[in-house]
């Protein structure tokens, strides 16, 4: 008996487990909660925010280079043989020197500047291509989500359409029974049937798909059951629609290049100016000591010895003036104006096919709103015109292929409409990314 309670408790506790599991592996989600968890997830950004702090690091760094450097030293020595020196000898035997350094920049050609400068323009740049993937990732979103709603909303259209063709498979079955049909009646619903059965298969590993892709954007396990909220689709008329590509990252990144490619030629151009240091140190030393004989007075010489153990500071004022490089830094500012030149042809190409693209998003927002419209008209045409085929087959005034070509165009009707309607909300996306204000 208390193995059967054990064994009992057991099952309890599995199934429960189980359950929770299941609950746990679905979530309902919004098309904002999707954006959400879609830039907490992409690596991609994560990716670009640590590029944005790198490039502040850089300026800081560039920073630095204004300021004055200090280093210290130390010197340990043990020579031998000893010197003579005119008869004395010098032995450096365990000598050691301690000092401290400091170094001050007064004048680099224009080089210090220059580094803050181009550590500016990088920061700047870090921060447009941050935006710029923060874009896509809420594109990417967007497009998943809308597609998985598309999918399913095609699956459950499917479904109705096969409950409708079983309905009037019975009803076939039953006037076949009466004698008021043929068996090639039934042949014909049947082959639709196994038709509509293959679509609805096809929708499903569609939708499946969409679910796991959905489920990789938002981070979530591959086998998470997610449930849209957003199934009611609002379409409004699109307002007034701007061309303005100038809040685009990817324009401000080019111009960024060509400010870029300006300092460089500065830089360039500061290798070939003198350059202005100051230096000063401290330095201790010890353990010098000269060996020698000396006089005592009365013509005796005694052994004498000395130890030098001091300090002595030293101020230096370097400069460097280059003279001669066999055109190596004329030959790199040519360079670097060419490479100027090539940054502003790629913003001259590049600002006209981003206009082009923002005027074939704009001309896409208007042509998928007209097509919503099309698509209702077909589809309340498709309704009415089903409605009436299945009166005219009940009173026996309409042939069964008219009825199934009816249900096919309803098919197709409503098929169209959910094409459109998910179409233009990703036509939406694309066309704020165009334009550079796809922000949450």
């Amino acid at each position: 008996m208390n193995n059967k309670k054990i064994i009992i408790i057991s099952c309890y506790i599995a199934l429960f487990t189980t359950l929770r599991a299941t609950a746990q592996q679905s979530i309902k989600l919004s098309q904002a909660d999707c954006r959400k968890m879609a830039l907490a997830y992409s690596e991609e950004l994560q990716k670009a925010d640590n590029a944005l702090r790198l490039a502040e690091f850089d300026r800081e760094i560039a920073k630095t280079a204004f300021l004055p450097k200090f280093d210290a030293s130390a010197i340990g020595a043990y020579m031998f043989p000893d010197m003579d020196m005119m008869g004395m000898e010098l032995r450096m035997r365990g000598t050691y020197m301690a000092g401290i350094n400091l170094t001050q920049p007064i004048y680099a050609g224009g080089k210090i500047l220059t580094g803050q400068r181009l550590a500016r323009i990088g920061k700047e740049a870090a921060a447009e291509r941050y935006r710029m993937t923060r874009m896509d990732v809420l594109a990417e979103a967007d497009n998943a989500y809308w597609m998985y709603i598309a999918v399913g909303r095609k699956v459950r259209m499917l479904e109705s359409y096969q409950a409708q063709m079983d309905t009037l498979y019975r009803q076939m079955e039953t006037a076949l029974e009466a004698g008021m049909a043929t068996e090639n009646d039934l042949l014909r619903i049947e082959a639709k049937h196994s038709e509509i059965q293959y679509q609805l298969q096809k929708a499903r590993n569609g939708a499946n798909l969409c679910r796991m892709s959905l489920c990789r954007i938002v981070g979530a396990d591959f086998h998470t059951e997610i449930e849209a909220m957003d199934t009611t689709l609002v379409i409004s008329m699109p307002s007034k629609l701007t061309s303005d590509i100038y809040g685009r990252p990817e324009l401000h990144l080019l111009q960024k290049q060509v400010a870029a490619g300006k300092e460089q030629i500065r830089m360039a151009r500061a290798a070939m100016l003198p350059t202005v240091g100051l230096t000063a140190n401290y330095m201790y030393y010890g353990n010098i000591k000269l060996n020698s004989m000396a006089n005592a007075g009365d013509g005796t010489m005694v052994p004498f010895s000395q130890e030098f153990r001091d300090g002595m500071g030293m101020l230096m004022l370097a400069v460097k003036i280059p003279l001669f490089s066999w055109g190596e830094n004329r030959k790199k500012v040519r360079k670097a104006k060419y490479e100027l030149h090539n940054a502003e042809l790629d913003l001259q190409k590049n600002t006209r096919l981003l206009s082009i693209e923002v005027q074939q998003a704009i001309q896409n927002v208007q042509d998928g709103y007209h097509l919503i419209h099309t698509a209702e008209k077909g589809l309340r045409q498709a309704n009415e015109n089903l409605r009436v085929m299945r009166n005219r087959y009940t009173a026996s005034m309409a042939s069964l292929t008219d009825l199934l070509d009816a249900q096919s165009q309803w098919q197709q009707a409503e098929s169209n409409l959910i094409e459109a309607q998910t179409q233009y909300k990703i036509f939406e996306t694309e066309y704020l990314r165009a334009i550079g204000r796809l922000d949450f």
